[in-house]
């Protein structure tokens, strides 16, 4: 056979070569896509665990300062050694920031921390030697240090600059894992585009070709059937031989016009097959606008348990103000009660009988401050709960709008997949209605050639120019089959 491509393996062709093109841009999109959700995850996974450590640091001091307060009260080694836990847990926690930090400014400031911390325990180490060696307080002032309070203002300061500076690095992260995700989109944006107009080259440069070479190949079977009926009109006569030819005409003819109605009848079934293809495509375009609707309902419902966990906060910091006053109460109302057993040993039998009372109350103001401790510590256990739910649900919701916008993208894919099915289902169309006209015209040549036979038989004298008209267009008809993928196929 020649080296000539078939109608169905330039379809073919140009179908899969649309479809790799396609699968392509898909593929890239998706990994790309997952790198950078992957990097932004990595990103704020990394920030909100630097700066709910940073925090630690806060809530560990303040604990910290609570207990050296319940220590210089009461003067309990149980309260001392929970003050000198606490500055071990400050210590490890300050330990595994350092493996976390890697920008030299957020040392610096932890450096600045470590320091302010080593020069508070500094001043407060005299003033706890002082509690140890006191067994009845008679008043606070006697523990009193005027470098313990500029070293604890000093150590809470350098902290909030360390949590402030954490805070603008993780708003720093964020804003840059937006520029790639931007990037990102602008780069599938393109591959996009570019594989749109390579599918409406491919599409153009085959159905331009393919129109050709049938409008080619249909008209030299036209002329060469008008130089067959021609002759056949100039013949008077015919002989055996040339019957013969003419009967061989007709079969080859015959076949050919089987040939073609099989070309219309397959492409009324590709016809179909694209169509629904093109239904299928419209439907999976319904179902994914009802998923997207169902991807907005969740997202509000992630903005409304946002704003529920802001108000839980704010009426924990509201709690956690009256905790505070009652503290504050209990160590007041310890103090009077220390002051009036003091004052009630000099008074006699009548001062006894009130140091019992006073006993009494300042066992209560310590219960008090206990339970004011207890429900400070709840609550922020609470607190930090809140913020790491409203950091989740925030990075939920990320989530949820990345997941929308896919799905955007995996509509609009859907969409053109339905515009190229159109297209080939228009080119099928018109090689359908090319083939039938083939049909018509190859009966009209079989009943041209059946007529030509009947009144040629007896000459002789026209048959050698009626037998070459035949074989050309015996030739031609064998490369219209190998051009419409026929004959070769046997």
């Amino acid at each position: 056979m020649s080296g000539r491509s078939t109608f169905s393996s330039r379809l073919v062709g140009g179908f899969v070569l649309t479809v790799s093109l396609t699968i392509l841009m898909g593929a890239m999109s998706v990994v790309a896509l997952a790198a950078v959700t992957r990097s932004k995850d990595d990103v704020i996974a990394a920030t909100n665990r630097q700066l709910f450590d940073s925090q630690q640091l806060s809530t560990i001091a303040e604990q910290r300062i609570g207990d050296l307060r319940a220590y210089l009260l009461n003067g309990e080694d149980e309260w001392l050694a929970a003050f000198t836990q606490d500055r071990r847990l400050f210590l490890a926690k300050a330990a595994d920031l350092r493996t976390l930090f890697t920008d030299a400014r957020k040392r610096a400031l932890l450096d600045a921390v470590l320091r302010s911390e080593a020069a508070y325990a500094a001043a407060l180490e005299p003033t706890v030697q002082r509690r140890r060696s006191i067994h009845d307080l008679r008043t606070v002032t006697q523990l009193s240090n005027p470098l313990v309070k500029p070293a604890r203002i000093t150590l809470q300061s350098d902290i909030t600059a360390l949590i402030a500076r954490v805070q603008a690095d993780a708003e720093a992260a964020r804003r840059s894992s937006s520029r790639d995700a931007a990037a990102a989109i602008a780069a599938i944006c393109t591959m996009t585009g570019l594989t749109i107009v390579a599918a409406v080259i491919i599409a153009w440069r085959l159905r331009r070709r393919l129109r050709r070479q049938v409008g080619s190949a249909i008209g030299h079977i036209q002329s060469s059937s008008a130089e067959l009926e021609a002759s056949a009109a100039q013949q008077a006569t015919g002989g055996q031989n040339q019957t013969t030819a003419m009967l061989e005409i007709n079969t080859t003819i015959s076949e050919m016009l089987i040939t073609s109605r099989q070309i219309a009848d397959n492409a009324r079934m590709v016809a179909a097959a694209a169509e629904e293809t093109a239904d299928a495509a419209r439907s999976g375009d319904t179902t994914i606008g009802l998923t997207r609707q169902s991807i907005t309902d969740i997202r509000e419902q992630a903005d409304q348990t946002v704003r529920h966990m802001v108000a839980l906060g704010e009426k924990s910091q509201q709690i956690s103000g009256v905790t505070d006053l009652v503290g504050e109460l209990a160590e007041q109302t310890n103090i009077l009660a220390i002051n009036a057993t003091i004052e009630a040993s000099g008074a006699g039998e009548w001062g006894r009988r009130f140091s019992v009372v006073a006993e009494e109350i300042r066992k209560l103001a310590d219960r008090t401050a206990g339970s004011a401790k207890e429900i400070r510590a709840l609550i922020d256990d609470v607190q930090a709960a809140v913020r790491t739910t409203v950091l989740a649900t925030e990075s939920g919701a990320k989530t949820v709008d990345a997941g929308a916008q896919r799905f955007d993208e995996v509509t609009e894919s859907f969409r053109r997949i339905a515009g190229l099915v159109a297209t080939t289902n228009d080119a099928t169309r018109e090689i359908e209605l090319s083939t039938q006209q083939q049909a018509v015209a190859v009966e009209q040549v079989n009943a041209a050639a059946a007529d030509t036979a009947a009144v040629t038989r007896g000459t002789q004298s026209t048959a050698v120019q009626t037998r070459q008209t035949a074989a050309h267009l015996s030739s031609l008809s064998n490369e219209l089959q190998q051009l419409v993928g026929v004959g070769s196929a046997g």
